[in-house]
């Protein structure tokens, strides 16, 4: 765009590719969807990144052993799902219960799920490439619903939420994206007040189990220039509901030969400890 800055975002091309290969073959016209991961607010309200509340956040770090993750995948088998969602399941269902157990009013509020899915093999991205594309994905029942559901059904909620993230539905996702945009910057053309685009894990919510992990990934197999790292840990998030599934240095995602960590996020009156399903999990010193 050199010598072209009478241009604005407005006039370029779409879609970028940001080196990925083109995904128009992915899109099929006969299906539709929707997009519950994203919400519309009114522009004076939006905001893209998290905000802090008027709670104290700190970080707890759990620990799920060897024994217990071999106990895990073996209900993960039994219900159908994989041993992350089941591990999704079991942090969003116990802390749901907490939240609840402190505040019996949000019994009829939202209570929401959301992780970011890599569909590279879904979608044919070559593993050489050095970037990914990622599908944001959300599930949401009120505070209740959970407290209500058994472990099993609300495995199969996460399940289904990370398993609608097809090709078409990567497809569908940019391109409703891409609208949305389109719609914000003509209001802001004209100087109209209009609707804004949210990931709905930004959004304010009684309850909310926002996951990421990097379970899989060999970090401590990597050489970064120095050599292998012997400990790495994710920055401290200091946002209600952030949840971070973590490697320890002798993990292997393949097995269940070295403890696995979660990093968990949530108001400093939240006790782990209380919870039946998270007590079970070792609370490791920061």
């Amino acid at each position: 765009l050199h010598g072209q800055s009478n241009l604005t975002e407005f006039d370029l091309p779409y879609p970028p590719t940001f080196g990925f290969p083109d995904i128009g073959h992915l899109h099929d016209p006969s299906k539709t969807f929707e997009h519950p991961e994203y919400s519309l607010v009114d522009a004076d309200q939006c905001f893209k990144e998290f905000q802090p509340g008027a709670e104290k956040i700190v970080e707890t770090i759990l620990e799920v052993s060897v024994e217990q993750q071999q106990a895990l995948r073996q209900q993960a088998r039994d219900f159908g799902v994989s041993f992350t969602e089941l591990l999704c399941a079991v942090m969003w269902k116990g802390t749901n219960g907490l939240r609840l157990e402190l505040n019996p009013e949000i019994g009829s509020e939202s209570s929401l799920y959301s992780c970011a899915v890599n569909p590279r093999a879904r979608v044919g991205v070559s593993s050489s490439l050095c970037a990914s594309p990622v599908i944001n994905t959300s599930c949401e029942r009120t505070v209740s619903e959970i407290a209500a559901l058994d472990l099993r059904d609300i495995a199969r909620l996460v399940h289904e939420a990370i398993d609608k993230c097809s090709g078409d539905y990567l497809f569908s996702s940019f391109d409703f994206l891409h609208q949305q945009r389109k719609q914000e910057l003509y209001d802001e053309r004209n100087n109209q007040i209009g609707k804004k685009l949210m990931l709905v894990y930004v959004c304010r919510k009684p309850v909310k189990c926002t996951v990421s992990s990097s379970r899989t990934f060999p970090i401590y197999n990597t050489d970064y220039g120095f050599g292998a790292p012997e400990y790495v840990r994710p920055p401290f998030l200091p946002f209600d509901g952030c949840m971070r599934i973590w490697p320890t240095p002798l993990y292997d995602a393949r097995s269940s030969k070295a403890p696995l960590q979660i990093y968990v996020s949530l108001p400093e009156n939240v006790d782990l400890s209380q919870s039946p399903l998270l007590a079970q999990f070792k609370c490791c010193a920061n």
